[in-house]
């Protein structure tokens, strides 16, 4: 089980989440409120830079009348959850047999020679964090990296090395293909059904 790290500073949901929480709890039947353990993770994750302290486990526990051994128990077996500071763009790369055999060696490449990071690794300037995943269910489209909460497809060490410039500067750039590819239509257009008249 991953280490918990303790601030010492205090969380507490803004009001605005407050809302969304109750929003949550009333999905679950009475009785079963502790079912919304998950979304309300999530949602502090979000309004904690990205990460869940100790003392964010606690809350959350607190807030649903759980006891933080069981939170911290799903909070520790989904990957989703960070239980240490990550960076700004968090970077999820794929490394399942599709995007591997596309060339997923390559971008991991990428963040150690342009970032200075491995697995697990967060760069100097507390901007990046690279966390090596199984499969994102983009496989069409590999190789793949999630960047926070948008899918980043069809990359290579040249695109990739773009987008991670790009988001140096704080600019986001538009998330799917990052090639000329609609979705996950075949690379250059349609090879078949191209005759839409005929005779039936």
């Amino acid at each position: 089980m991953s280490q918990v790290i303790k601030t010492g500073k205090s969380f507490e949901f803004t009001p605005e989440n407050i809302e969304k929480a109750t929003l949550f709890i009333a999905k679950y039947p009475e009785g079963r409120q502790q079912s919304a353990v998950m979304p309300l993770l999530d949602l502090a994750q979000r309004q904690n830079e990205n990460w869940l302290s100790k003392e964010t486990l606690e809350y959350v526990g607190n807030y649903l009348d759980v006891p933080y051994m069981r939170v911290l128990e799903v909070a520790s077996f989904y990957t989703m959850y960070n239980l240490k500071p990550v960076g700004k763009y968090f970077l999820q790369l794929c490394r399942t047999t599709p995007c591997w055999l596309r060339g997923s060696d390559n971008l991991a490449k990428v963040c150690e020679d342009k970032l200075g990071i491995h697995n697990g690794e967060t760069s100097e300037d507390g901007k990046f964090t690279l966390l090596e995943v199984e499969c994102l269910g983009g496989c069409v489209n590999a190789p793949v990296v999630q960047v926070n909460d948008d899918f980043y497809e069809d990359l290579n060490a040249e695109n990739f090395e773009a987008l991670i410039d790009k988001l140096a500067k704080d600019e986001v750039p538009a998330h799917g293909p990052q090639i000329d590819r609609l979705n996950s239509a075949p690379i250059g257009g349609a090879t078949t059904l191209l005759d839409k008249g005929g005779d039936a």
